[in-house]
């Protein structure tokens, strides 16, 4: 089943917050940059300067809004939000230290109480993703880690895997029907620099 039309995008996950230093669930909750996840957003920005940028979209989360305004800032590219783009509800899980429960959620044997099943979180993300690379290209989307874990799912390939804070990623679509996407780092991947 493919749940993503394939077109390739760029992909940041947003900054560092506090939470993210301490190593807590986010989830939903609205926590800002700290100091290095703003630096980190300049940083994002300046990697992706060169390229030639049509759309951003990021989620309304005001920490993926201050990396997505980053980059509009030297790109010149406005930021559009997408409410879907939003970080999935973990629940009662929200505040609480990283746990080991992530497989056992992304294999669909354990929710946490209040939180979102992952394979709605698939879906949601899908149709997100889907909607922002239906918008002139390239394109550039700003959301969040678990969120990308659910794109990464859609795509083929493993989810459970940490994607670092401000590191911009092509996602590129595959070359047949049943392959797999490929990620590529900022220096080497998408559009032609200018």
């Amino acid at each position: 089943m493919n749940l993503l039309t394939p077109t390739g995008f760029w992909f940041i996950r947003h900054g560092e917050t506090d939470w993210n230093a301490q190593n807590l669930s986010q989830g939903d909750i609205d926590i800002p940059l700290n100091a290095v996840g703003r630096a980190q957003a300049k940083s994002a920005a300046a990697l992706m300067e060169g390229h030639k940028l049509s759309t951003i979209v990021s989620s309304t989360l005001s920490r993926a809004l201050d990396t997505a305004q980053a980059v509009s800032e030297v790109t010149g590219v406005p930021v559009q939000t997408d409410d879907r783009l939003r970080e999935v509800k973990f629940g009662e899980q929200e505040g609480l230290p990283m746990g080991d429960w992530y497989d056992d959620w992304i294999a669909g044997t354990y929710t946490p109480k209040g939180a979102e099943v992952f394979a709605d979180l698939r879906t949601r993300a899908a149709e997100a993703v889907n909607r922002a690379i239906a918008k002139p290209a390239p394109v550039l989307i700003v959301a969040h880690g678990a969120l990308f874990r659910a794109i990464r799912s859609a795509m083929g390939l493993e989810p459970n895997v940490r994607t670092p804070n401000a590191v911009p990623i092509y996602c590129q679509p595959p070359a047949a029907p049943g392959d797999v996407w490929t990620l590529l780092p900022v220096d080497s991947a998408g559009p032609a620099k200018v």
